[in-house]
Formats: C-alpha cells, structure tokens, sequence
C-alpha cells in the first residue's frame, strides 16, 4: 500500500454510516472493520480518507442489501491536513465500492473524490468525476 502524502485524521470508527457515493446501486454502508490491520483488545480501529473497509449495506438494491463488501473511504467530515498546509474537509461521509483488486465496481461516482485516495490507488481516477 502507498504511502500519502497528507496528514489525514481517523474521523470515522466502525458503526459508522457512510453513504455509497457510486452507481452500483447500494447506498447506506455501515463499517464493519478496517482491512489490513490486526486487532487490539477493546481498540476500535479508526480509518479515513484512502482506507479499505469492511462494511455492510444498510440499505440499497436487493442485491446487496445485507451483504459484506469491500469500500473505499473517499470523503469524510474530519479536517485533512496537507503538507502545503491547506486542510480540506467535506460536506459528508462517502465511499465507493471496490472489488478484491481494488478497482472500483461502479463505473461512475457521484461527487469529488479527495487526491489522497488517487495517490493511494490510481486505478480509481478512472470513474472519479471531480478530484479535489
């Protein structure tokens, strides 16, 4: 996994409700872990913006609902601290979904999506409409 280059905050644990920002017609996730991390004892893991998930489909097509998936965080609420200084937030919680190689399973995604997910995973920049 690549590194970023921004100083991003963990704003969101799991239990979260992030919105599906991609066509593939789910559109309520709640977090369910974070991929790639072991587990401490009574620790939640915290993710942000470029990390992989586990989440679950709270609402959407019948095709996914209650079903396990794999996303990718690309906006949240929290501050990001970039090396220039600027912090950029946004308006809402979002991810997309991806399959096991990462890329993404929609073909379009609704809203920008923040450059530290594309740095992180290029592949992505297909199906981004707004980069920010």
């Amino acid at each position: 996994m690549r590194q970023i280059s921004s100083r991003v905050s963990k704003g969101l644990i799991p239990g979260s409700v992030v919105i599906c920002a991609d066509n593939t017609g789910a559109k309520a996730l709640r977090i369910i872990s974070k991929k790639g991390v072991g587990g401490t004892h009574r620790k939640l893991k915290n993710v942000g913006v470029g990390d992989i998930i586990i989440a679950s489909v709270r609402s959407g097509s019948p095709e996914y609902m209650k079903k396990k998936v794999r996303a990718v965080i690309i906006r949240q609420r929290s501050p990001i601290r970039r090396k220039d200084g600027l912090r950029v937030r946004f308006e809402d919680n979002a991810a997309i979904l991806v399959n096991d190689a990462n890329l993404a399973v929609g073909t379009e995604v609704k809203g920008v999506m923040a450059r530290e997910v594309l740095e992180r995973y290029v592949k992505l920049a297909g199906v981004a409409s707004r980069v920010v």
